[in-house]
């Protein structure tokens, strides 16, 4: 009891939520039907509210309601590689085929050990292994490396959504069997998430070869992805850009900011769409997944693209995006709702409703209203921490759980000494 006793100085006073200490709120659109409601946190919520999105909190009234924070994403299981089987030629073709895993899948991607070239690919699926008696087409495609022409690579094939056990391929073209490495697979898509526009720019800078494109992010605001619009012309490109941040940390009271560059991983954004031999092309990689990242403090994000002796594109626009997030709840029809935030000493709230939650069909899509001043707002009073408000309450329970625990081993040893 003295040891819990003396250990309860350690521990740091998890403050409650109170309307009053929230310094922003949005008003809800109140809801047509009882039931599960969701509703899009948008980049001005984050920009406002602690990181994480931590201090969110719902109210009906005075009366605090459970949420579940979700986000929306794709599935992130890594590719599989699978092995080349019987790959021999056919006539002027390659022949090969692959056995796949149990789940279903759509898009594959072949492995291939050559460059300068453009094949067709003809695929079939049978649930046999070979030689087979029945198989079903799922298409022909396209498969090219133009890198003389700096227009890319792409060796992936759009299947539909199958779950053949064993696929045949059929590659008419310039390639090999000894160009043949294999193939990876990926799980089936079940649609991409939504994206939310986070920032966007249409001002584009030349910097020597490269086009260099700016956005100022807000606070704690994160960004999943790069959309990149071009113009119609050129028709085909294919450009590298590099990715870099420099984030500035709010000062606190007693400190000055800070400031930090980072160097992200870029990538290549690329368009053909040609006609060689009869073989259509049609590639467009406009989009770049970044590591969803949102730094304390507010971000500069600067992309520059790469254009070597080209001329540089024209970029309608260019979008930083974030992966939508949702807030869901039990609703009630007609009932105002209201979301605040604001208030940098609260911890994310624990909720049963979010442990156990199940998202359900035909939620109610509700939205938030425009960001308000909380007219109720008051700071808290110290809102240091406590081990920074009382450094020498720390040390005295410190000092007092070592002396406790030495008299408490010392006595132990004498009890367990017998006299000779």
């Amino acid at each position: 009891m003295k040891i819990a006793t003396l250990l309860l100085l350690f521990a740091v006073a998890v403050p409650a939520p109170e309307i009053r200490h929230f310094r922003s709120l949005r008003p809800i659109d109140p809801l047509g039907k009882d039931g599960q409601a969701c509703i899009a946190i948008d980049p001005g919520v984050f920009a406002h509210a602690s990181p994480q999105l931590a201090d969110l909190r719902l109210y009906n009234g005075e009366t605090e309601v459970p949420y579940a924070l979700r986000v929306a994403s794709s599935p992130t299981v890594p590719a599989l590689d699978i092995a080349a089987l019987n790959v021999g030629g056919s006539g002027s073709a390659t022949v090969f085929d692959a056995a796949m895993p149990d789940e279903s899948y759509s898009d594959v991607s072949l492995s291939i050990n050559a460059q300068d070239f453009i094949a067709s690919v003809a695929v079939s699926g049978s649930q046999e292994q070979p030689p087979r008696k029945a198989e079903t087409r799922l298409g022909t495609f396209t498969i090219f490396d133009l890198t003389r022409q700096r227009l890319g690579r792409s060796t992936v094939l759009h299947l539909p959504q199958s779950d053949f056990r064993f696929l045949h391929f059929r590659i008419d073209g310039p390639l090999k069997p000894g160009d043949v490495a294999g193939l990876s697979v990926g799980p089936a898509r079940n649609g991409d998430p939504k994206y939310t526009t986070v920032v966007e720019s249409s001002k584009v800078t030349q910097d020597g070869h490269a086009s260099i494109i700016e956005f100022d992010v807000p606070d704690h605001t994160p960004v999943d992805r790069i959309v990149f619009v071009p113009s119609e012309q050129p028709a085909n490109f294919s450009r590298l850009f590099a990715l870099s941040v420099r984030s500035k940390k709010a000062p606190a009271s007693d400190q000055e900011s800070t400031q930090r560059d980072f160097a992200l991983s870029g990538g290549n954004v690329e368009r053909v769409h040609r006609v060689d031999n009869g073989r259509h092309m049609d590639v467009e990689q406009l989009t770049a997944v970044v590591p969803s990242w949102a730094p304390e403090g507010p971000a500069h994000w600067k992309i520059a693209v790469e254009n070597g002796d080209d001329p540089p594109i024209e970029w309608r626009t260019v979008r930083l995006e974030m992966v939508q997030r949702n807030l869901c709840f039990d609703a009630a029809a007609a009932t105002a709702y209201t979301l605040y935030y604001g208030d940098p000493a609260l911890a994310a709230p624990q909720y049963d409703y979010a442990r156990l939650f199940t998202p359900q069909p035909g939620a109610a899509a509700g939205r938030l209203g425009p960001e308000r001043t909380n007219p109720d707002f008051q700071p808290r009073p110290g809102q240091r921490p406590f081990t920074e408000r009382h450094p020498a309450l720390l040390w005295i329970a410190l000092g007092a759980v070592v002396l406790l625990l030495g008299g408490i081993a010392l006595r132990s040893a004498k009890l367990t000494t017998k006299p000779d």
